[in-house]
């Protein structure tokens, strides 16, 4: 193990996504004794759209990442295609920037990860954690291994932010409930045209392939899109959603070629998708046991991921920032944060924060799974710019505790409602 590794740190974050690296920037920033470990050796791939939503761009700027921001693509909005329909939807805009970006993860969660360590956070990768030593109902360390060798570090709180499988999660007791829906996503690069396009694209109407003597292929549960990331290149994916009682069938990587072939032309895509891969995403705080005392699962970890856009960086960001201010005893936090007792102060903060948008999204994405319903819904949606730019701003969360309009107004009594009907709520 390398001679710099500390033997004991006042706060040790495990992943250096998104969530992890913003947890570790805003802690150190804050004065605490920061430790950031990840599995993987940075810069590292991620399975992703990379697509930044409003809300992402907030907490980025919050950063004090906009000059960098800048430096990449900016999109106005979504261009929906379906049903014979293409709409162009600017972003709402409301109290978050009236403007998007797409980062490929590989950059992205490099430069956050830089950003952490120039606040002071030291920063070591290709080192897993594996394993716990508890004290007295606490975690008094972590224990991590790289390739043969195994060492143990002490820390006083714990952030774990391993991402959707949260293998470390699953040790201090994480469980994923598939009741409730969860995404099957695949993404990929390819060569475009459009890679310097203004919008994003989301095809509404992603079909299987052709039966019958129709040509035509049934509608699915699902939806592709096309990311501009201005290096000549798109992230193109296509992802589906499902339950237990309704699990998707199909098979991502052959629709995306497929997907892929259906608006070749349109787009300018030149030559093979490359990079493929696919992810099962537990969606809308679809989880328990998201802390204990002196411990807190975010981002990814904890389900914060949309259930109606798959969207989860963005939440990666705000979880990270929430967790750094309740174990600093900052605006996140009642008290003081080593005093915090995370096990009830924690889901107690994500369900104030994100339990009644969860839960209503939840809904709303359940109903998405049924194809027949899509099929005829959809069309309608489409005949309507105003109808679909307050979908855009619903299934994109893009409503917050500071907007008073109307449409927010609507959105949290619908998720005071559904909440209150929920018989496992969000992060129970």
């Amino acid at each position: 193990m390398p001679g710099t590794l500390p033997t004991s740190t006042d706060v040790l974050v495990v992943g250096a996504g998104p969530a992890g690296s913003a947890a570790a920037t805003w802690a150190a920033r804050a004065g605490l004794d920061v430790l950031l470990v990840d599995a993987a050796v940075f810069p590292r791939d991620k399975t992703c759209g990379d697509g930044l939503t409003p809300r992402a761009i907030h907490e980025l700027v919050r950063l004090g990442l906009e000059d960098w921001l800048r430096a990449h693509p900016a999109n106005r909005g979504l261009r929906a295609h379906g049903f014979g329909q293409t709409l162009e939807l600017p972003w709402p805009g409301g109290s978050l920037p009236g403007w998007g970006s797409a980062v490929a993860r590989t950059e992205l969660d490099d430069h956050l990860r830089t950003t952490a360590i120039k606040s002071g956070v030291t920063a070591v990768d290709g080192l897993r954690a594996v394993d716990v030593r508890m004290d007295g109902g606490r975690v008094a360390a972590v224990v991590l291994r790289r390739g043969e060798e195994t060492v143990e570090i002490a820390c006083h709180r714990l952030v774990v932010a391993d991402g959707v499988r949260s293998p470390l999660g699953k040790v201090l007791g994480r469980e994923w409930h598939r009741d409730t829906v969860y995404g099957v996503a695949g993404r990929s690069y390819v060569r475009s045209s459009r890679s310097d396009d203004p919008w994003i694209s989301s095809h509404l109407e992603l079909r299987g392939p052709a039966t019958g003597s129709s040509g035509v292929g049934p509608v699915l549960s699902g939806y592709g899109w096309v990311f501009p990331l201005g290096t000549g290149e798109v992230n193109l994916g296509a992802g589906t959603l499902a339950t237990a009682k309704r699990p998707a069938d199909i098979a991502i990587k052959p629709l995306m070629r497929l997907y892929a072939a259906s608006i070749q032309e349109e787009f300018g895509i030149e030559g093979e998708l490359r990079a493929e891969a696919s992810a099962l995403l537990p969606m809308g705080g679809a989880v328990s046991n998201v802390a204990g005392a002196n411990w807190a699962l975010i981002g990814d970890a904890a389900g914060c991921v949309n259930p109606l856009n798959g969207e989860g960086i963005d939440y990666g960001l705000e979880t990270g920032r929430l967790v750094a201010e309740m174990l600093s005893g900052g605006s996140g936090s009642s008290g003081s944060g080593a005093r915090t007792d995370l096990a009830t102060a924690w889901p107690a903060l994500l369900r104030d924060h994100y339990g009644e948008s969860f839960s209503i999204a939840r809904k709303l994405a359940g109903i998405a799974t049924n194809p027949r319903l899509v099929a005829a819904l959809g069309p309608v949606g489409m005949r309507s710019d105003a109808l679909m730019t307050l979908a855009l701003r619903w299934m994109g969360n893009l409503v917050t505790d500071e907007d008073r309009d109307r449409a927010a107004r609507v959105w949290r009594w619908a998720g005071r409602r559904s909440l209150a009907r929920d018989h496992r709520p969000p992060f129970s």
